[in-house]
């Protein structure tokens, strides 16, 4: 065990707001133990930066982690060439190249699909009824799985991520997760006769064609699955709302004066869609007062370093003309995010562009609360609004 000082959380509470006890951490114990959690955690945006880095100390190889038993050894999961050779193959289907060129045209249309279908002056739940399918429709393309439905594609996302954040252990949330990693398994069988009769861009594609065996192919579906609908649904959904609680910050957007993109970094930053990635210690290792002994488990708080007040004044604000440049929401260091280009293209180029545009007007009602929920991943529940066109 790690000889950082102990901090005892509430898990309730911390699940509904983290920042809170996060900051406190910053301040009192950057680096501190939490029993709750089973795990070290590192809260400054300094020390996560460095230790992102330090593969060789800060190891994202973990036999035995939550992700590798339930969902198989993909790449997140892998240091060094292992890692950049499963990253090199995927490559070509999220290059921005590739984005450009193919999927954005494809994005905009689920998008002008799904908004189509959207009765004018109804009350809809945006998430459910916009964010979702179309994160899920993007990722169905994205991957190759075209012979699913949206919805199974979040459920299976959902699954997945409750899965690998099933700390406590939970016996249920475990059996979702297996069930969603063998449904996935059955769509991949389905579709691979016409795969390799007909290659795609997609992951499913690419990685076939780069010669990968099977267990990795599947493995790094599965991984692009459980992040590629989670986050981009939440982080749409919370763009939406943090402009339309900002009305003076929106309105800088559609005047011009600040970017689609820069909203949605200054979202992700201000509730950090993945508020953790975890890291097992390598070898001994010290930091400032703080020693680590090999094989613990250790979380990076991305949530917590994006907040951090040595580089974010008012770090609790919502600031669209905010410096972004030092967030880490899509990690850093070689794990970065190798699907950032697609998310980008598909909330900043084409989701929050769309929406606003074909919404003469979008408001939020009072009839149900958003909700707001998580620390590992977090972001909004639900989000009810009035949609007008």
């Amino acid at each position: 065990m790690s000889t950082a000082p102990r901090v005892d959380i509430d898990p309730t509470s911390f699940w509904d707001d983290p920042y809170p006890m996060l900051a406190r951490m910053r301040k009192e114990a950057p680096i501190a133990f939490v029993p709750q959690l089973g795990s070290t955690l590192l809260t400054s945006r300094d020390d996560i930066s460095i230790s992102e880095k330090q593969i060789d100390v800060f190891s994202s190889h973990q036999p035995a982690g939550l992700m590798n038993r339930l969902m198989g050894h993909n790449m997140m999961r892998k240091d060094g060439e292992a890692h950049q050779i499963e990253r090199r193959a995927m490559f070509p289907t999220v290059s921005p190249k590739t984005v450009k060129a193919h999927w954005t045209a494809l994005f905009q249309a689920h998008a002008d699909r799904i908004l189509d279908s959207l009765e004018p002056g109804s009350r809809i739940d945006f998430m459910a009824d916009f964010a979702l399918p179309f994160s899920g429709e993007c990722l169905k393309s994205i991957t190759g799985l075209t012979n699913i439905g949206f919805a199974d594609m979040d459920a299976w996302s959902q699954g997945m991520i409750e899965g690998i954040a099933n700390y406590s252990g939970d016996p249920a949330v475990e059996a979702r997760c297996h069930a969603a990693t063998s449904s996935i398994d059955a769509a991949i069988d389905d579709i691979l006769p016409v795969m390799r009769k007909n290659p795609d861009p997609s992951i499913l594609g690419v990685l076939l064609a780069s010669g990968m065996n099977m267990e990795s192919v599947r493995a790094n579906v599965k991984l692009a699955i459980s992040g590629g609908q989670n986050e981009p649904r939440k982080a749409i959904s919370g763009t939406v709302w943090a402009l339309l609680t900002h009305p003076d910050q929106l309105d800088l957007v559609r005047k011009g004066e600040v970017s689609w993109l820069q909203a949605f970094e200054e979202y992700a930053r201000w509730i950090s869609p993945i508020g953790m990635s975890p890291r097992r210690i390598a070898k001994p290792w010290s930091i400032r007062d703080v020693s680590f002994e090999t094989d613990e488990r250790v979380f990076l708080m991305f949530g917590s370093a994006n907040r951090d007040e040595k580089h974010f004044e008012r770090a609790d604000a919502f600031d669209v003309r905010r410096d972004t440049s030092k967030s880490v929401a899509f990690g850093a260091g070689p794990h970065f995010c190798a699907g950032a280009f697609a998310s980008r293209a598909m909330i900043a180029d084409v989701a929050l562009p769309t929406v606003f545009a074909r919404a003469r007007g979008l408001e939020l009602v009072d009839d149900e609360p958003v909700r707001i929920g998580g620390w590992a991943f977090r972001g909004l529940q639900n989000l009810p609004v009035r949609w007008l066109h």
